[in-house]
């Protein structure tokens, strides 16, 4: 028979380290050496896990620490001494439920001064529309919320007037119960009073058992200067109420910025196309363009092809976390006109006879264009 590894140099602690210590030395081990955690050699795993848990068990009960330090293994030994008894399995079953928890993942709650569960109201998301306006200067908004009240019929107890919440009988009021399977122990959430402790017999009619009842409020919201489409904006302890005493969740207020008639947002800056002219285009001249805040000017040189594009500094959105505004720019459109008169059509055909006679000097890219076409289909 293989002989016993001394308890502390299971667990990697000095013989005078304290109950913190060797509760953290187990939880790092149990948490290295958990079969599910070693799937490529479990068998290993689980002797190693089980001689990890051994040495916890024993020196995590002040009592069979005390036996195991004087007289080693045979102190602790149930075949020599009849064992210490289950006093020292609450510690163990303890940490041991904390590294489960850690392992496959704890309810997101935590107990009252009873061990009743508590729990974490649930978050709430509401979606506000802006314009693209509002969203480059802010604005302040009141929206209209979900909000619970306690019940005005029975005071938030849940119970009918006249009757009382009573213990509840699974887990006599503690709000957790344990499944033991052999070595293991695991605490899970009262699946009857849901980790309140307490179970309503005859409920509330107003309520139906909840203690609060729903109603509306009215709250004020601050849009910062400078929000853009997707971002959130989180209102604390204004989402759902916690269960038990929990905490309420928190409200997030999701923007969504209106399409804009004129601009296109990216990022800081701001993009618009601006139409102009074929006499503009060819002749040049000075035009007003729209801006967030107003209108500005720009001169477009003689001679402008579709697709110019024009930069103004300054003049798009300073985001929440810019320091400057962003820029705008003008796409130029050369607009082609159309429903032509009679009489115009015969000017522009003029035209186009008289640009035509100056060949590249007016048209130096359909020029480019038509030799390219002539080398190709001559190739």
């Amino acid at each position: 028979m293989a002989t016993k590894r001394d308890y502390y140099d299971v667990l990697g602690v000095p013989k005078n380290a304290e109950a913190s210590e060797i509760k953290k030395a187990y939880r790092r081990l149990a948490m290295k050496f958990h079969p599910d955690r070693n799937p490529d050699n479990p068998k290993a795993a689980e002797q190693k896990f089980k001689e990890v848990n051994e040495a916890y068990e024993v020196l995590s009960d002040p009592q069979k620490k005390a036996a195991y330090d004087q007289f080693g293994h045979a102190g602790v030994d149930p075949n020599m001494r009849g064992g210490a008894g289950a006093e020292g399995f609450g510690g163990f079953a303890e940490a041991f439920g904390d590294i489960f928890g850690d392992i496959f993942g704890g309810a997101r709650g935590g107990t009252r001064g009873g061990g009743q569960q508590i729990f974490r109201g649930a978050d709430l998301s509401y979606a506000m529309e802006v314009t693209l306006e509002e969203a480059a200067t802010g604005k302040d908004a009141q929206i209209r919320i979900p909000s619970w009240d306690d019940c005005a019929t029975c005071h938030g107890s849940g119970a009918k007037p006249g009757t009382s919440a009573q213990t509840c009988p699974t887990c006599h009021g503690h709000g957790v119960v344990q499944m033991r399977q052999g070595f293991f122990s695991v605490q899970q959430t009262c699946p009857r009073c849901h980790g309140s402790g307490k179970v309503i017999a005859d409920p509330c009619p107003t309520c139906r058992g909840q203690g609060k009842t729903k109603s509306q409020k009215t709250l004020e919201v601050k849009i910062p200067p400078g929000i853009d489409d997707g971002m959130r904006i989180r209102s604390t302890g204004n989402g759902e109420p916690g269960a038990n005493g929990g905490p309420p969740g928190d409200l997030y207020i999701e923007i969504r910025v209106k399409k804009h008639e004129i601009f296109e947002r990216d990022g800081d800056d701001l993009h618009c196309v601006v139409p102009i002219s074929f006499a503009q285009a060819a002749l040049g001249g000075e035009i007003d363009v729209p801006t967030l805040n107003g209108k500005a000017a720009i001169e477009i040189p003689n001679g402008t092809q579709a697709g110019k594009q024009f930069r103004l500094r300054g003049k798009g959105i300073r985001g929440v976390r810019s320091s400057y505004p962003g820029d705008l720019y003008c796409h130029i459109n050369v607009e082609t006109p159309v429903n032509l008169t009679e009489f115009q059509r015969k000017l522009l055909k003029e035209f186009d006879e008289s640009v035509r006679k100056g060949g590249a000097k007016h048209s130096p890219n359909e020029k480019k264009w038509t030799d390219k076409v002539k080398d190709f289909f001559n190739a």
